[in-house]
C-alpha cells in the first residue's frame, strides 16, 4: 500500500494533476475578488475553493505517511506544507490577515514544476554573490547620498535635504525613472556641473552594478542546470551499469547452464552403452 501510494505521488500523471489543480485554483481565486462573479456565483466559488483546500490536505498526508521524517528534511516538501498550512488557518479571531495569503498556493507550481525548481535553485545559488554586490552598491549609495546632501541639499531640500531623501532621490535616478526632467535637469539649473555628479553615478549603479547582478544570476542559473544534467547522466549511467551487471550475471548462469548440460551428455552417453 505504502510503495503504491509513492508510486503515485512521484508520478509525472500526479504532478500535473497537481499542478493543473493549483491554475484552477489561482483561476477561483481571482474570481473571487470580482464582485460580479462573487454575486452571481459566489457560493459555488467558496466550494470550490474548500474542495481543493482538502485535496492539498489530503495530498500532504499522504506525503507525510509515505516519506515519514524524511518529508521535513526536504525544503520543498516544508514549503509545501507551509502554504497548505495558511490556506487552513480559519478567518476569524483576528487571523484574516493569514487567509488573504491563501494566494500564496499558487506558489506551490515551483515546487511542481522542475523548471521552475532549477530557476529558484539558480537564485538561491546566486545569494552570496548578491550579498557581496548589495554590499558594494550600499557603499556607493551611502558615498554619493553624503556627497548629495552636502552639494544640493540647501537649494533642493525636497529631493537632497536629509541623508535618507538623497538616499531615495539617487535611487530613482538609479531607476532612470523621471530622473532627467523631473531632479536632474531642474538641478542643473542652478549648478550647470550637475551633470558631472549623476551621470557618473548613473554609470556606476544602472549600467555596471545591476549588470553584476544579471551576470551572477545567469552564472548561477547556468551551473544549476549544469548540475542538474550532471545529476541526470549519473542516473543514466547507473541504470546502464546496472543492465550491463544484469547481463554479465545472465551470461555466466547461461555459460553454467552450457558447462551443465555439456557434462551431462557424457554421462548419458556412457549409461546408454
Amino acid at each position: 500500500m505504502r510503495q503504491r501510494l509513492k508510486t503515485l505521488l512521484e508520478s509525472s500523471t500526479w504532478e500535473w494533476f497537481i499542478a493543473g489543480l493549483i491554475i484552477f485554483n489561482a483561476i477561483v481565486l481571482g474570481l473571487m475578488t470580482w464582485e460580479d462573479a462573487t454575486s452571481a456565483a459566489g457560493q459555488l466559488l467558496a466550494f470550490l475553493d474548500v474542495a481543493v483546500i482538502a485535496i492539498f490536505v489530503v495530498e500532504i498526508a499522504a506525503r507525510l505517511y509515505v516519506h515519514r521524517l524524511k518529508f521535513f528534511r526536504d525544503p520543498w516538501s516544508l514549503f509545501d506544507f507551509v502554504v497548505v498550512a495558511i490556506a487552513v488557518v480559519p478567518s476569524q479571531h483576528g487571523l484574516s490577515v493569514l487567509r488573504s495569503l491563501r494566494i500564496l498556493r499558487v506558489l506551490r507550481l515551483i515546487s511542481v514544476v522542475p523548471s521552475l525548481r532549477r530557476v529558484v535553485g539558480g537564485l538561491i545559488a546566486a545569494l552570496p554573490g548578491m550579498g557581496s554586490i548589495v554590499l558594494l552598491m550600499t557603499i556607493i549609495f551611502y558615498v554619493f547620498a553624503v556627497m548629495a546632501t552636502n552639494l544640493y541639499g540647501a537649494s533642493f531640500p525636497e529631493w537632497f535635504g536629509t541623508l535618507g531623501a538623497s538616499a531615495y532621490s539617487l535611487f530613482q535616478i538609479m531607476t532612470l525613472e523621471s530622473w532627467s526632467m523631473g531632479i536632474v535637469r531642474p538641478v542643473m539649473e542652478q549648478y550647470p556641473m550637475a551633470w558631472a555628479f549623476f551621470v557618473p553615478f548613473i554609470m556606476a549603479t544602472a549600467f555596471t552594478v545591476l549588470n553584476l547582478f544579471i551576470g551572477i544570476i545567469v552564472s548561477a542559473m547556468q551551473q544549476e542546470h549544469e548540475a542538474a544534467l550532471d545529476a541526470e547522466r549519473q542516473v543514466l549511467h547507473d541504470e546502464q551499469a546496472q543492465i550491463a551487471e544484469e547481463m554479465r550475471a545472465l551470461r555466466r548462469e547461461i555459460s553454467g547452464l552450457r558447462g551443465e548440460i555439456a557434462a551431462a551428455r557424457p554421462a548419458e552417453a556412457s549409461s546408454d552403452a
